[in-house]
């Protein structure tokens, strides 16, 4: 079975670096078990998350979440200056409160199912300014530069929410992305737990089953069937994590059988389930 590569590591709340480097790779689609925000500043950069293709402009904030499927394409003769941050669950669960939701932006673009933020007015935003810092700050060599620049990563965050909340701040509606694939993932989405054929999902968008498996292939850079057990692994790791046992969780997410949950679990997550208890 294919499994998408993990890329990236995190042994911490969060991590933030500020790179610029020509890049000669073209990375393959791959997850990370933990939150992702690239600020682009500079290059030529193609972003595709969950089925749709992002071109970005200097100071577009991209927001990948926990386990979205994604990659990039970089044009190599350019330098590509980027921040990223990569955050872990815990960190924002630490602060979710009846007041505020740092994970609120990221909640947004899944709902909106649009990855990438625009700022609309540079000059005149709050987010813009406490962007421009962050970035100087990577050449603050003062006292306490480090914690420095952690106290102005939660003022951006926090400035991103608010901009996400006043609407002064924009999701992209990119017109680079398949409609029938990413009705498809909608569709599997919502019918998860269901039983689902090939031949079912291809009546239901009137395709060919070869014509829409190509298809889905080539915009995500992996089989419908591989999806379906990815999001379905995805799910039962939530329900064991959240004390429903291994087993009812297999056939809570639509597994037909143990052995085979347990497989493609240890498959895709390097460990088997048990280990999540």
């Amino acid at each position: 079975m294919e499994t998408y590569q993990k890329r990236g590591y995190l042994n911490s709340d969060f991590r933030i670096f500020h790179l610029k480097d020509q890049v000669d790779t073209e990375f393959d689609y791959h997850t990370h078990n933990f939150h992702k925000i690239t600020i682009f500043i500079s290059g030529n950069v193609q972003y595709f998350i969950e089925g749709k293709t992002y071109t970005l402009n200097p100071y577009d904030i991209v927001l990948v979440n926990r386990n979205d499927i994604h990659r990039i394409q970089v044009d190599s003769s350019i330098p590509y200056e980027r921040i990223i941050v990569y955050i872990s669950p815990g960190f924002m669960e630490a602060y979710r409160t009846t007041e505020y939701n740092l994970a609120y932006c990221f909640e947004q673009a899944r709902e909106k199912q649009s990855y990438v933020l625009r700022i609309p007015s540079l000059e005149t935003s709050s987010l813009y300014k406490t962007t421009q810092r962050l970035e100087r700050s990577f050449h603050d060599h003062e006292y306490a530069g480090s914690l420095y620049r952690q106290i102005l990563f939660l003022e951006f965050m926090i400035q991103l929410n608010r901009a996400t909340l006043k609407e002064g701040i924009e999701y992209l509606d990119t017109k680079l992305y398949n409609k029938k694939v990413l009705d498809i993932m909608n569709y599997i989405q919502d019918h998860l737990t269901e039983t689902i054929s090939m031949d079912s999902l291809a009546s239901v968008f009137y395709l060919s089953k070869y014509h829409m498996m190509r298809l889905f292939k080539a915009e995500t850079g992996v089989t419908i069937g591989h999806y379906i057990t990815y999001r379905r692994l995805l799910l039962a790791r939530r329900y064991i994590h959240f004390g429903m046992p291994i087993t009812d969780a297999c056939f809570a997410c639509g597994f037909q059988s143990y052995s085979a949950f347990s497989r493609a679990y240890k498959q895709e997550f390097k460990e088997p389930p048990r280990k999540l208890k």
